[in-house]
């Protein structure tokens, strides 16, 4: 797994051993940025269920301003760290040990992001729960992105007002949502 483009090209990332995490693969990652590439260029982003931090990181690396990565995972947010550093984009990260939920919670008012990142477990199902909490959360700026990936069983319900395109790789689907700038309060 890779730096695809950027500032930060070529960049070997690391992962964390095991199947705790589960990285976006190489061609769903493209596939992804390819679609919002003309909307990445001084965004803030928020990662929410980090891993290796490779979204973020591919996002920093294309012109995103800066970045907050999310992972419960102690060991994952190491791993976070380290492809930060490696990348060089770390003085445009912040990493933080929480849980989803919590984060959400803390962070409300006080941050807002253009483009959020979901990739939570398949297994857990939780992408309808995700989404009406940030909806909710007071951390979307206008105009936000909203990249969501899940499993066929876990594709998420859309929510009226935000425009939703959904993309299939291989057993992967990506919801892209993007909140409207007129969206009401």
């Amino acid at each position: 797994m890779r730096i695809i483009t950027g500032t930060a090209r070529g960049t070997k990332l690391k992962t964390l051993a095991g199947n705790d995490t589960r990285p976006t693969t190489e061609i769903c990652k493209e596939a992804v940025f390819s679609a919002i590439q003309f909307d990445l260029h001084d965004r803030t982003v928020l990662d929410l269920f980090s891993g290796c931090g490779q979204m973020a990181l591919e996002a920093l690396s294309r012109g995103a301003e800066r970045a907050v990565m999310i992972d419960s995972s102690r060991a994952a947010c190491e791993i976070i760290k380290e492809n930060a550093l490696k990348t060089k984009l770390m003085k445009q990260c912040r990493v933080v040990t929480a849980d989803w939920k919590e984060y959400l919670r803390g962070a409300s008012g006080k941050e807002s992001f253009g483009l959020v990142f979901l990739d939570p477990p398949y297994a857990e199902g939780i992408l309808d729960e995700v989404l009406l909490k940030l909806k909710n959360s007071n951390v979307l700026a206008k105009n936000a992105i909203i990249v969501a990936e899940s499993g066929k069983e876990g594709i998420p319900a859309p929510i009226d007002g935000w425009n939703s395109k959904l993309y299939r790789y291989g057993k992967t689907y990506v919801t892209i949502i993007r909140i409207p700038e007129n969206e009401e309060e």
